[in-house]
């Protein structure tokens, strides 16, 4: 098995004036992808109160390893206290969530300037 699969997950990381992190994740966030992501969001997450949007837009694909990354993200930000949103304007993936019993698990957006731009509701979906 290749250690570089081409179509897994690659990310970008911005800040932004207000001192929120977003992750562009692009590609398939799958089992090959996890390991890298999942030390990347460690660490983004390793510090008091983390706010954090992962915009899921570019994914074409995720598997249950990258719905366990996502989740592992999610309580690593709730112990600290901070913040976590998706950008996930698919409705397959809302579906997806819903599935498999996520459905209210995360704080949801269909776009990133109304994920940079809510304010603080626990739970909120847009």
């Amino acid at each position: 098995m290749a250690d570089n699969h081409p179509r897994s997950a690659t990310y970008r990381t911005t800040c932004t004036d207000g001192g929120t992190t977003v992750v562009a994740l692009h590609g398939d966030l799958d089992l090959l992808a996890v390991p890298v992501l999942s030390a990347v969001l460690d660490h983004l997450t390793s510090g008091a109160e983390p706010d954090l949007v992962l915009d899921l837009s570019p994914i074409s694909f995720i598997d249950c390893s990258g719905l366990g990354l996502l989740c592992r993200a999610r309580n690593r930000v709730r112990y600290r206290t901070g913040r976590l949103r998706l950008v996930a304007p698919d409705d397959d993936f809302r579906r997806l969530l819903r599935r498999t019993g996520l459905g209210d698990a995360f704080e949801l957006y269909p776009g990133l300037p109304d994920a940079l731009a809510a304010e603080d509701v626990p739970g909120a979906v847009a």
